[in-house]
């Protein structure tokens, strides 16, 4: 599988990596839309045996049995694997009391949660820790040193952030600057073709500041997977059958002819919508690494296919059409004359 370099860092990841959200039974927002363990395990083992070497969880992901799997499942294959995992929310989301330090990015609740972290993972450090949103109540320069103390005790080796806006990823890129404390190498994102927010402003970012993104919710939670149809309700047993709010927001007109579209150039391709929608991802020159949440195999043998798919300027023209959003100002404005 295709390598890419993440950021102007020295670290190479595979353009498909592994999401490891739906690893473990979960009692929170994840509730009955994990995979069993067993069925875990085998998309876990295909995914690395295909090539895929980085595997993304976070500490909250099924109240830590995602990590603490991912650190059992990851015996013997360690130096194939890399780890990425996250800190910042509390530990069961509202079915325990929560303690001062048990969430944020204060120095404290970084360095407790990282520890932690490292113990469920059953190893001495992680490859890339992440802070899994900004947090405006700690200042940027507190978050920034405890987690530049972390790469420099050995624990982890690089530092990204995730569901930053914009204008706090820059600003945290000056901090460091002014510091001279590790950078963030990655922004962790959502992007699809059906949700293209990020392509205002936190993508020119990254382009313009060589980070490297990694990308999640690639099918806008299996909307764009085909598996769902117009006038229907969601298949039973689907995550979005659990999540009727996101399904609401994506049962228009619009989104419906877009999967018209995607259809159409998976038939082309003589593949399925997934890896069409993938394929649309893994073209764009910001994408680093795309997060595949696969519950099922089957689900995550639709998912490889994108890897090896090459879509045509027709293809990705008429993906770019049937997606394209109201982009608002000043970004129709600016775009009569350059990209912005």
């Amino acid at each position: 599988m295709e390598l890419r370099r993440l950021g102007n860092s020295g670290l190479k990841v595979s353009v498909l990596s592994l999401g490891a959200m739906t690893f473990g039974e979960s009692q929170t927002f994840m509730k009955g839309v994990t995979s069993a363990d067993d069925e875990a395990r085998r998309i876990f083992d295909a995914a690395i045996d295909a090539g895929v070497n980085l595997v993304d969880t976070a500490n909250v992901y099924s109240e830590g049995r995602s990590e603490e799997l991912t650190g059992k499942w990851i015996e013997g294959k360690r130096d194939r694997v890399l780890l990425a995992t996250k800190c910042r929310f509390p530990i069961g989301f509202g079915t325990r009391p929560v303690g001062p330090y048990d969430m944020g990015l204060s120095r404290k609740a970084i360095l407790d949660a990282c520890d932690a972290s490292l113990k469920r993972l059953n190893t001495d450090v992680i490859d890339l820790y992440q802070v899994h949103m900004q947090d405006g109540s700690v200042p940027i320069e507190e978050t920034l040193r405890a987690l530049d103390d972390l790469v420099t005790a050995g624990k982890v080796r690089y530092i990204g952030c995730s569901n930053y806006a914009a204008y706090r990823l820059v600003e945290s890129l000056w901090a460091a600057d002014k510091l001279r404390t590790h950078r963030y190498t990655s922004v962790q994102l959502q992007w699809s073709l059906a949700v293209r927010d990020a392509e205002r402003e936190v993508l020119p970012a990254c382009r313009r500041f060589e980070i490297g993104t990694l990308i999640w919710s690639p099918l806008a939670r299996g909307f764009l997977s085909g598996k769902y149809k117009r006038g229907q309700k969601a298949p039973q047993g689907s995550r979005l059958e659990s999540w009727q709010d996101s399904y609401a927001q994506f049962d228009n007109d619009r989104m419906w002819k877009l999967i018209d579209v995607l259809g159409e150039v998976a038939q082309r391709h003589e593949t399925n919508h997934a890896a069409i929608a993938l394929a649309w991802l893994l073209n764009r020159s910001e994408t680093t690494s795309v997060i595949m949440g696969a519950r099922t195999m089957d689900q995550l043998k639709a998912n490889l296919k994108a890897a090896s798919i090459k879509l045509t300027q027709k293809d990705v023209q008429a993906l770019d059409d049937a997606s394209k959003p109201e982009w608002g100002y000043p970004y129709d404005f600016i775009a009569r004359l350059e990209q912005w």
